[in-house]
């Protein structure tokens, strides 16, 4: 199937190549869904050293006798390397090249080639954040802001970790625009409304479904010819045929919108007896507020029917009643 031009170039801006040299539709991660991600790690790494606090909390209340105010403050500084360093290590050791946030996010760590990232590549950005980017241990200030100038003015938005690394963080998800289906066609949906849809299994509903969705990417002349092979198997399976010719692609979307109307038509009468036979399942209803009594002055009198002015050049009713 020969699809349109691709989207535009900054859509696939991470410069990744496959090996038949092929540019993959791949977008490089940028400032703000970076940052989101970070933030989602900050909350899973103040979780984790919660717990890791208590539990050397639970030890060194155990051992009180043994444990001098030196080695707490060693287990303390281990305890702070384990959450800001073996936590993102250790996630994207076994997670490819993925913590909690980039997960959230839909963000991957991977090389600089587009291959997985290893152990020692994770453990230098870490590492390297860690000292001056975030929390920044060298000149904090100074190092956020040169963190930040580097990731806009890096063409692929790495920050000094994955400079150094020789890394790349890529949106694992694809930047396809929503688009609805084609509406169905008005002077269709009275022949619609008559069609006999039982032989219309869920399969053939589906291909549809996908061929109306996609039609927009597909270029002729396979866009015409598989609609035709749609239109084909689907008229064999609804009666009775469309009263006049029209492309393939408006008959498919008024047999499938009719389809969806007759299934929301069903689901609302199960809903009805499911609420009648089980009034404690269906929810409950809205309270709308009592409308306000108009004062006795603001009453409102009958209305009096008026004779209506009849149109230049015809006779009023009421005058032929005479």
């Amino acid at each position: 199937m020969r699809a349109q031009p691709p989207p535009p170039a900054r859509w696939a801006d991470a410069g990744l190549v496959s090996g038949e040299a092929v540019e993959l539709d791949v977008r490089a991660a940028r400032l703000g869904s970076r940052v989101l991600a970070l933030l989602i790690d900050l909350l899973a790494q103040l979780v984790v050293a919660l717990l890791l606090s208590a539990v050397l909390a639970v030890v060194l209340l155990l051992l009180q006798d043994v444990v001098d105010g030196a080695l707490a403050g060693a287990l303390q500084t281990v305890l702070l390397i384990l959450v800001l360093v073996g936590y993102p290590v250790l996630m994207e050791r076994f997670v490819g090249g993925r913590t909690l946030g980039k997960l959230a996010v839909g963000l991957r760590v991977v090389r600089a080639d587009g291959g997985p990232v290893g152990v020692g590549q994770s453990l230098t950005r870490a590492l390297v954040g860690v000292a001056v980017e975030w929390p920044g241990l060298v000149l904090p200030l100074l190092s956020w802001a040169a963190s930040v100038t580097v990731m806009l003015t890096d063409p692929r938005g790495r920050r000094l970790g994955d400079l150094v690394a020789g890394t790349l963080v890529v949106h694992t998800r694809g930047a396809g625009v929503w688009r609805p289906l084609p509406p169905a066609v008005p002077p269709l949906l009275a022949w619609a409304h008559t069609l006999d849809l039982t032989r219309l299994d869920d399969g053939l509903a589906l291909a549809v479904r996908q061929y109306l969705g996609r039609v927009h990417q597909l270029a002729e002349p396979e866009r015409g010819l598989l609609g035709r092979e749609l239109w084909a198997e689907l008229a064999a399976r609804v009666s009775p045929p469309p009263p006049w010719a029209a492309p393939e692609p408006a008959y498919l979307a008024a047999v499938l919108a009719e389809r969806y109307r007759r299934a929301a038509h069903r689901l609302g009468r199960t809903r009805a007896v499911t609420a009648t036979l089980w009034p404690e399942l269906a929810p409950a209803p809205v309270a709308v507020p009592a409308p306000v009594a108009a004062p006795p002055a603001m009453a409102l009198r009958p209305a009096v029917p008026t004779q209506p002015h009849p149109v230049r050049g015809q006779s009023s009713p009421l005058d032929a009643e005479r």
